[in-house]
């Protein structure tokens, strides 16, 4: 059924770019999206990272694993791209999948199991941001408890709800005054490390790398932590309906985005490592404060200290304004609760489903970080990253280029290189240990993210028989065609 459907050029592509009632308003300008990407992109993880990519590879090879993550970031910003700006609407991968596979049969199945492991992920990852917050703020208080640091993370993912609570045009104001702040952090950072910098230590200490098994290994278990810290540079994809000229606006972001942040993510990688010694690096919670300083005082590092917490809300701030707007999209079509389609009345912006991904966001604001990672990465590889690549092969087939603004460069290459590392991260993620009812349970991370996604399946099917669509009724008028 699903080859029959595929050879039918889907008529929803030209009815996803219309405006819906109550439209949203189009303001966020090209800076606006960038900063908007690169806010996020740019929160405390690297910070956290650079001693746990050290810890997999120590050494000069760490690199290898910044250089893997920014080709991947790029490859699979290709696809946002093409995807992004044939169906600038609100959602991004919701949408997309509903399109590309077909909003019939497949594509419901894929979006909705999308939403579904997104009620989960989504909030992990706006909440990686303020975990990370109270996780840095232990610099200023090194006897925080586990409960106050809970408590502080799940403040400042109040503070983000109550600053994303109003109307776009004032939210794109506010996004470009928290980008501004990343680049002041991450320029101080950068200079500091460079102003003592060492390349013996740099580039010429710690263990060498060995192209085998147990290499490749630590290499895609870097790549995971990497590739944590690149996510963002597509999320103004999910605020489509709300970007001026989405068509060349939506590419040139994720592409700036990509490319901007791949390179301050090396000076902050090589600052570190030419200043600190890789075992200081490798030990250190608070690797930037420490090189800060290291080279100009515990004064200097205290503010330095202050505007990576800045960067941090940013990322949270950034994240739940693009993620508030995936139920609303979802509720659109007839794919969630249609209350979740409710729109400000003033500001028209999706108030509820702000209310709800915040307050989920809150709430799992007391998970230790890693966990959050290790769950949200591998949860969504699978329906998101490596279902979107293939839903750009389909779209090559079935839609017009008139429906295709933007070509992806060198076609089909980057698709094929972001699947194929999609797929390397996944499998190599590594394990993790829960304990549940006092046992510990430790499986593959890879079984951890299969097993949340295929909890929904028959959550699907349930749904589909309740509301009589496909695959329970053979022809589903509300689907469209």
């Amino acid at each position: 059924m699903m080859a029959r459907e595929m050879e039918q050029p889907s008529t929803a592509p030209a009815q996803a770019t219309k405006p819906v009632e109550p439209a949203l308003t189009k303001s966020l300008s090209l800076l606006e999206a960038s900063a908007f990407n690169m806010s996020n992109m740019v929160g405390i993880g690297v910070f956290l990272t650079i001693p746990l990519i050290l810890a997999e590879l120590p050494g000069p090879q760490a690199l290898l694993g910044w250089l893997a993550g920014a080709l991947l970031a790029i490859c699979d910003g290709m696809i946002w791209c093409e995807l992004g700006a044939a169906l600038p609407g609100s959602g991004g991968t919701y949408l997309f999948l509903r399109e590309t596979f077909g909003p019939r049969r497949w594509g419901r199945f894929l979006a909705f199991l999308f939403i579904w492991q997104f009620i989960l992920s989504g909030p992990l990852e706006i909440a990686s941001g303020s975990i990370g917050f109270a996780d840095y703020f232990k610099y200023f208080a090194p006897h925080l408890t586990d409960l106050h640091h809970g408590l502080l993370a799940a403040l400042v993912a109040f503070v983000a709800l109550a600053l994303c609570y109003r109307r776009i045009q004032t939210v794109g104001k506010i996004m470009v005054v928290l980008w501004a702040g990343m680049i002041v952090t991450v320029g101080l950072v950068v200079t500091a490390g460079f102003s003592h910098f060492n390349s013996q230590l740099a580039f010429h200490s710690g263990e060498p790398f060995h192209l085998n098994g147990a290499g490749l290994l630590a290499l895609g278990a870097a790549m995971s932590f990497v590739t944590y810290d690149f996510l963002g540079y597509y999320v103004v994809c999910y605020v489509g309906e709300e970007v001026k000229n989405p068509q060349r606006t939506i590419p040139a972001a994720i592409i700036i985005s990509v490319i901007v942040i791949a390179a301050l993510y090396f000076a902050i990688h090589v600052a570190v490592t030419g200043t600190l010694s890789i075992a200081e690096a490798r030990q250190s919670p608070y690797v930037a404060s420490e090189l800060v300083e290291k080279v100009w005082g515990a004064r200097t590092a205290a503010i330095v200290t202050a505007l990576i917490l800045w960067t941090s809300f940013a990322s949270t701030f950034t994240l739940m304004l693009g993620y508030s707007r995936i139920p609303y999209a979802a509720a659109g079509d007839g794919c969630f609760f249609h209350v979740f389609r409710h729109v400000h009345p003033k500001e028209q912006f999706p108030d509820l489903s702000l209310l709800v991904v915040g307050a989920v966001t809150i709430a799992v604001s007391f998970i230790p970080l890693a966990a959050e990672i290790t769950i949200l990465l591998t949860s969504r590889i699978l329906v998101q990253f490596i279902a979107q690549g293939i839903g750009v092969f389909l779209m090559h087939r079935n839609f017009p280029p008139s429906q295709r603004p933007f070509r992806m460069w060198l076609y089909p290459l980057p698709a094929l290189l972001a699947i194929s590392g999609w797929i390397y991260v996944f499998a190599t993620s590594g394990a993790t240990t829960f304990t549940i009812f006092g046992t510990a349970v430790a499986h593959s991370n890879m079984f951890w993210g299969a097993i949340s996604l295929a909890a929904g399946v028959p959550i699907f099917f349930v749904w589909a028989w309740r509301m009589h669509h496909w695959p329970f009724e053979e022809t589903d008028k509300t689907a469209g065609a």
